[in-house]
């Protein structure tokens, strides 16, 4: 070490090519992000380098090396938790981490498994130059010396960072226009500018969307007010109204996914008793109906069906605007004679529920402290499915009649285990335990909700009630393609394939109906609040929702994603692809510009709506702006 002579500036020249280095490794090791062209290519390797420039060229200011050296490695930590942070994410989301995301630490208590599960012990690679770092920092004398550095060499080092960010940008916009302004897509994002230009990216929109709420006034509701109105759908005369007065139980079923349903696994039925509904008399099974969540997974389920806007693109409505006001499910039934409930055997603080079940005004959350968890009932997040639907269907016989309580299930989350009693079914074969046990906990599920079946019929409460089940967000990621194209037979899982994957079942039981049947109309879960309040009779003509009756006669065939992509009965836009839907192949983008204009007016008319908390200046009786509202 004595012997070699350093350049004096060396230690931050290592520090910014190892950091540089290691991001681009990560890029392409760690993240599943297609490049199609060799300017793409291009852009990701150079994308971290401006960032990771300006970062380190701070110490430049410092005079004393001491501090200067403890500033590198400071930096070099942190942006290395920042790197890993988002790897983690991403093996369990499929996504980057937002701002909102990282205010959510009362969850992370709550991981215990799941985040296991992601967590390998070889990740300290990810910090492996932090290490190299500091060992240079302890055993070379020459990084101890002061240096005097000369402002015009701080200058062109600026300089050249700024111009590396210029071209960067330059390159990114030809490459996708509009980038910054028209993308809900956080992994483009992180393609074209970098992972760490992404945050602060991010952290200007959320600034943007906090000032976004302090700014707003009623007149910002008159656009969103007309493209409502004028693509409203009338309500089926024949169902409105025809079950009034029934007790409403919604299911959410945990990560439950259509591809399953009427489905086997090497010779073993999946599902049986939902393939059972599927057939019966008094169910209506909708097989081309899919999630619309986002990061907020089964959170932005909640608030999607309970208010028929999207959650955000970015965190979760819950977190971040938990305080809002909302014309909810719960609120509407509410006003006609409805208790209203959540029944969940899990912390009650858990994504913020304590705090936005008042604001969406549900009367009261039966939280793990309802229930009674005995020896071998619980589960990582909460308590098995079997014992909880028994319990809840008891609680229901105590509730005042009519009551809508809305339900969510725990066993069938990731990362998908049992106890051995609980397994019914044997483990799939393939490269990903993750899929090859989920099996297992789907039809655990299944049978438990068999069992609740029965214990409504118990507790006499069956008959008069409408139960609503929907799958509230995928279980299987894009990270297990490979497994998935293996089950479903297919060469390889493509945009278009994963697109459709993305359907979850919904089944609404009506006892004594008698006419159920296979509904094949393109739905989401945004059309959920309408199609329940329509077939109670309730009237949704004023209300700020862009769903629509599922069974309405001018129900579009339109299912949009929260990242923009979206399915109608003729095609499948994604990955900035057009496909036919009957072939799968790639078609004209003709073909799917109206729909392109109609999504991003959707997302953006609901963004609106939760930045700006725009429903206190609305009244939803009238259907006017509140007085005085405008500014």
């Amino acid at each position: 070490m004595k012997s070699f002579k350093w350049p004096k500036h060396s230690i931050l020249a290592f520090a910014v090519l190892a950091t540089w280095i290691k991001t681009v490794i990560v890029y392409h090791t760690s993240f599943d992000m297609k490049i199609e062209n060799g300017m793409q290519l291009f852009i990701l390797c150079i994308n971290p380098l401006s960032f990771v420039l300006f970062a380190y060229g701070i110490s430049l200011f410092f005079k004393k090396a001491k501090s200067r050296n403890r500033y590198i490695l400071i930096v070099s930590l942190l942006l290395s938790i920042v790197l890993y942070g988002n790897v983690a994410f991403y093996r369990f989301y499929n996504d980057f981490i937002t701002l909102p995301v990282l205010f959510q630490t009362s969850n992370f208590g709550d991981l215990g498994t799941s985040a296991a599960a992601i967590v390998n012990v070889s990740d300290i690679l990810f910090f492996a130059d932090v290490i190299l770092l500091f060992v240079l920092l302890k055993l070379v004398p020459k990084f101890k010396e002061e240096i005097t550095i000369r402002k015009e060499v701080r200058s062109v080092y600026f300089v050249l960072s700024v111009a590396i960010l210029l071209l960067n940008l330059g390159l990114a916009e030809t490459e996708r226009p509009q980038l910054l302004t028209r993308s809900f897509d956080r992994e483009l994002l992180v393609k074209n500018i970098g992972m760490y230009n992404y945050h602060l990216y991010d952290l200007y929109i959320q600034s943007k969307s906090s000032a976004q709420r302090a700014l707003a006034d009623g007149s910002e509701l008159v656009e969103v007010n007309n493209y409502i109105r004028a693509n409203q759908a009338e309500p089926n005369v024949e169902m409105f109204g025809k079950y009034a007065g029934r007790n409403v139980i919604l299911v959410s079923l945990e990560s439950l996914q259509n591809f399953v349903i009427n489905n086997e696994m090497n010779g073993q039925e999946i599902t049986p008793f939902l393939n059972s509904l599927t057939k019966d008399k008094d169910t209506y099974y909708f097989n081309n109906f899919y999630h619309q969540t986002g990061l907020g997974k089964t959170s932005d389920s909640e608030f999607i069906v309970e208010n028929s806007l999207f959650g955000l693109g970015r965190g979760a409505v819950f977190f971040t605007h938990g305080g809002n006001t909302y014309n909810s499910m719960a609120e509407s039934l509410g006003d006609n004679g409805y208790f209203t409930s959540v029944m969940h055997p899990n912390n009650k603080s858990f994504w913020n529920r304590d705090m936005i079940y008042q604001s969406l005004s549900i009367d009261k959350f039966y939280d793990v402290d309802s229930y009674n968890v005995g020896e071998g009932e619980a589960v990582n997040w909460g308590m098995k499915d079997i014992p909880f639907f028994e319990q809840s269907a008891q609680l229901m016989s105590e509730m005042p009649q009519p009551f809508y309580t809305r339900m969510i299930t725990l066993t069938n989350h990731y990362p998908f285990y049992l106890d051995p009693e609980d397994i019914m079914i044997d483990e799939y074969t393939s490269n990903s335990g993750t899929l090859n046990r989920y099996f297992q906990t789907v039809r655990y599920m299944d049978e438990a909700v068999k069992l609740f079946f029965e214990d409504l019929k118990e507790q006499g409460l069956y008959e008069n009630s409408i139960i609503v089940m929907y799958g509230d967000h995928y279980g299987i990621s894009e990270n297990h393609n490979k497994a998935m194209a293996m089950y479903l037979e297919k060469d390889e899982i493509t945009p278009y394939d994963n697109a459709l994957l993305q359907s979850v079942p919904l089944f609404i039981h009506i006892p004594g109906s008698n006419d159920g049947q296979v509904v094949d109309e393109v739905g989401g879960q945004i059309d959920i609040r309408p199609t329940i309040l329509h077939l109670l009779g309730i009237d949704t003509s004023k209300d700020m929702q862009l769903g629509s009756d599922l069974f309405s006669e001018d129900h579009e065939n339109l299912v949009i994603f929260r990242d923009g992509r979206f399915i109608t009965d003729k095609v499948v836009y994604a990955s900035e692809v057009c496909y036919d839907r009957a072939t799968g192949e790639e078609t004209d983008i003709n073909a799917c510009k109206p729909y392109i204009e109609n999504a991003t007016a959707e997302l953006d008319y609901s963004d609106a709506i939760i930045n700006g908390d725009l429903l206190r200046f609305y009244d939803d009786k009238t259907g006017n702006l509140i007085q005085g509202s405008v500014k």
